[in-house]
Order: C-alpha cells, then sequence, then structure tokens
C-alpha cells in the first residue's frame, strides 16, 4: 500500500513539472517580428531595406503616404523569414477610410508585382466610411480572407482604435482562421476542392493574371502599403 502511495505521489510530481515546463515552452515559442525601435527583419517588397515611409516608434510601426516621394511607388514590407504553418498575433490601427492588408505565403521575384500576385490577405479596413465594407457583399471588409470568405460577424472596432488579429495557417491540419478582436470571424482550408472553389469564384480565379496565388505553403508575411495611413503594433508568429 505504501508503495502504491510512493507512485501515485511521483507519478503527480512528474506531471505536474511536465505542465510547467509545457506552459514555459509555449511562451517562449512565440517570436516577435518587430522590435519597437526598427524595421530589423522587413525589407521592400522585391526591393532592399525600408525607406522612411515607414517608421517605428514608440513600439508602433507606422506607414505615412505623406512621406512617399513622387514617382516612389514600392512600399509593402515582407519579412525576411519564410514561415510555413504558424499563428501571427498582430494588431492594427486603421485611418479614417483607410484601407490595408496583411498577407501570408508571399514569394518575391522579377515576374512578381505585388505580394497579392501570390499571398492571400487579411482585410484591414474603415469599415464605417470605406465603400469596399459594402461591396460584394462583404468579402471586402475588415478580417475577411479577401475576396475569398466573408466575416460572420462585424466585430471591428472604429478608425483610431486598435484591433487584434489572430491568424492560423495550419498545413498540417489543412485550416485557417481568423479571430478578430477575439471572435473567429473567418474559417477555410488551405488545399483541396473546397479551396480550389472558393479561389475559382474569386478575383484570384483568373489563371492569367493570378496563376501563382497560393500555390506554395510556405513564403513572407507582408504588410501593405495601400496609400492610407496605417499602424501596427505587438506583432509575433509562433511556428505551428
Amino acid at each position: 500500500m505504501k508503495n502504491t502511495i510512493l507512485i501515485l505521489i511521483m507519478m503527480f510530481l512528474f506531471l505536474s513539472n511536465g505542465n510547467e515546463n509545457n506552459n514555459h515552452n509555449d511562451a517562449n515559442d512565440w517570436e516577435s517580428l518587430f522590435d519597437g525601435k526598427t524595421l530589423n527583419g522587413w525589407h521592400r517588397y522585391n526591393r532592399k531595406g525600408v525607406k522612411p515611409i515607414w517608421t517605428a516608434k514608440k513600439g508602433v510601426l507606422t506607414f505615412d503616404p505623406n512621406l512617399i516621394q513622387r514617382g516612389d511607388y514600392v512600399h509593402d514590407l515582407v519579412t525576411d523569414k519564410i514561415f510555413k504553418s504558424f499563428q501571427l498575433s498582430i494588431e492594427w490601427n486603421i485611418s479614417e477610410g483607410g484601407n490595408s492588408g496583411i498577407f501570408w505565403g508571399v514569394q518575391e521575384g522579377e515576374d512578381l508585382n505585388k505580394p497579392y500576385s501570390t499571398g492571400p490577405e487579411i482585410q484591414i479596413l474603415d469599415n464605417e466610411r470605406h465603400p469596399d465594407a459594402k461591396a460584394n457583399p462583404k468579402f471586402h471588409q475588415a478580417g475577411a480572407l479577401y475576396d475569398i470568405v466573408q466575416p460572420s460577424k462585424d466585430v471591428c472596432k472604429p478608425a483610431g482604435q486598435w484591433n487584434h488579429v489572430l491568424l492560423t495557417v495550419d498545413h498540417r491540419k489543412n485550416e485557417g482562421s481568423v479571430v478578430l478582436n477575439g471572435t473567429k470571424i473567418v474559417e477555410f482550408p488551405l488545399r483541396g476542392e473546397k479551396w480550389e472553389s472558393l479561389i475559382s469564384n474569386s478575383k484570384f480565379g483568373d489563371k492569367c493574371e493570378y496563376k501563382r496565388f497560393a500555390r506554395l505553403k510556405s513564403g513572407k508575411i507582408s504588410l501593405q502599403d495601400h496609400g492610407n495611413k496605417v499602424s501596427f503594433r505587438n506583432i509575433k508568429i509562433r511556428r505551428l
């Protein structure tokens, strides 16, 4: 009997320590993509470095179109690193009437012009003022998988306030999802018949213009220059 009790106590201690280690590892799994002070780890799409149109101050990354010089048009940001299956946690703040986006699976190359040539987009939008919020019918609203899957609810905060997105892309489970401000609003597969059907019913179904769209499992994260002021903070990623 004493031996049985001793074994149970040892098992309890072992499992307790195991749970502590797992929780510790989960916390350490998150990798910061923005140090709050510099643009280290990012560059312009198909270019080197970052122009001062993007600024990093006090933990906030901001794109300001008023700083763009005439004739300078390429300011979409992409990560230096490539990711496959992951969770991306990011906060965004859009200006009044503004439009922007978060992309994943982005490829670069001489024959590619923009991140959306290859990477699906999670829409950033001022739902109250931007006309895209009422188009197609909700496939362009904030949180939508742009032009592919519309959000089930509008839980977006107004322009000028911070919104939090948790994007999950899990190729092993063939599952993708968007949680906006704590509410899951979009779910989608990443391959297969249903995914192909979603693509074919969107603007990305044009096989000539978008022949490389969402064809590879891995790629870069991108933040969009859509000509409107937008800010980001607390950008971190966890590989799955």
